[in-house]
């Protein structure tokens, strides 16, 4: 019998623009239905957990299932509060980018219950290694809105004197490692930092943060074998929002398989989870956290969401899926869902939602406004060309010194 000649295989999604996609890859389950393990589980008991989908809201808003934590009202009423502020400070970004206030700018729209689910699940003290659609981490410490927006107009109260891209924020005494643009530096990172706080015998455990387009980064591989190896205390965190800039998830391996399902074969527990249930986030991340803090090692956390804005201000979605996309992506969108169970439980009225809006919109204009009174792209008051030669070396050597005189700075 002739031989087939070999066919070469590029995933590809269900939607293209002009056609719609088909949700059916999710491979989702109903709200209430994964179980519940102990902090010590062994890592391959977890598998049904990587390639299921952990789940508490219900198609009801309430609460169902062994993952229901009890969390605190104010605790419910902050990740609210703090998803509403976040959406709100991106969308005043997004305007400024276009007025040309900014060169550069990356929402985190649909994503927000992720970041500040976790963030409010663990301490002061532990150290988050993020990607760059983690502003909620900083947003849910309540960090100066007016000191964010100078890092991203770049001007002459720019905490990082113009070193850093817009949104590439370095607050580490917020628990807010510095950002880094090189995609998948942040995983290994974190999990360096959680085996030298175990090494000195801390209390204080790391987070890091990838997309899953740099799932393919060879960083994370190696991210997860030492935190495997050396039972680091870490939460690694995947975000699968299905797209990296303009290619499907599929092409960094979630085709036919989880991306948490790929943390059992290295030795980790694996959660695959519902990014957009804030509720979910936070029981997951409190049991993950619980579980480093007590040495039984790193969890992968796979969360699945949608990206439901472009890559960044230079990306065009458009261009490669369907524009309804997220309206049509069956989990729902992160601040409707919290909103409509705390309404639920009568601890939020539609009232006191329209005015946390106005509120955190006059909030943002003010820190906008304060801003940009130390200078923006647009109007040419960036940082001064003096800062590059400050902070660099202790001593200032010769060289450079004479470089700055004759700079005049």
């Amino acid at each position: 019998m002739k031989q087939k000649p070999l066919a070469f295989h590029v995933p590809e999604p269900s939607g293209r623009p002009g056609h719609a996609t088909d949700f059916s890859y999710l491979r989702l389950q109903p709200a209430g239905t994964a179980h519940k393990p102990p902090i010590d589980v062994s890592p391959y008991d977890t598998r049904d957990l990587a390639v299921g989908l952990i789940r508490v809201l219900d198609e009801h808003d309430e609460a169902v299932g062994p993952w229901a934590a009890d969390i605190p009202d104010d605790v419910l009423r902050k990740g609210l509060l703090s998803m509403i502020k976040t959406r709100i400070f991106d969308a005043r970004m997004l305007i400024a980018q276009r007025q040309k206030k900014t060169s550069f700018y990356m929402q985190s729209l649909g994503e927000e219950a992720i970041c500040i689910g976790q963030v409010l699940a663990m301490r002061d003290g532990d150290m988050h290694f993020p990607s760059y659609r983690q502003q909620g981490l900083l947003i849910a410490r309540d960090y100066s809105l007016v000191e964010m927006m100078c890092q991203i107009f770049s001007n002459d109260k720019d905490p990082l004197k113009g070193r850093q891209l817009p949104v590439l924020y370095s607050v580490p005494d917020m628990g807010f490692f510095t950002l880094s643009g090189n995609l998948g530096t942040q995983f290994p990172q974190a999990v360096g930092w959680a085996m030298a706080s175990a090494i000195k015998g801390d209390t204080r455990i790391s987070s890091a943060w990838i997309g899953d387009g740099a799932t393919a980064e060879s960083d994370y591989q190696t991210a997860l074998t030492f935190a495997h190896v050396y039972r680091a205390p870490v939460i690694l965190n995947v975000i699968n929002n299905q797209w990296a800039i303009s290619t499907f998830q599929g092409v960094a391996g979630g085709e036919g398989i989880t991306l948490a399902a790929r943390g059992i074969g290295t030795g980790l527990a694996s959660l695959r989870v519902d990014g957009n249930d804030f509720l979910a986030v936070y029981a997951v991340s409190k049991w993950a956290a619980d579980r480093a803090r007590n040495n039984h090692g790193a969890t992968l956390i796979e969360w699945v969401s949608y990206r439901a804005g472009p890559h960044s201000t230079s990306d065009d979605p458009s261009k490669y899926r369907p524009a309804d996309d997220w309206a049509r992506f069956p989990l729902g969108d992160p601040i409707i869902r919290l909103k409509q169970h705390l309404i639920r439980r009568g601890l939020w009225s539609e009232q006191e939602h329209q005015a946390a809006q106005k509120a955190f919109e006059a909030e943002v204009i003010a820190a906008q406004k304060e801003a940009e009174s130390h200078g923006t792209l647009a109007s040419g008051r960036t940082s001064s060309v003096a800062t590059m030669f400050e902070e660099v070396y202790k001593d200032m050597p010769a060289h450079l010194r004479r470089q700055r005189q004759e700079l005049g700075v």
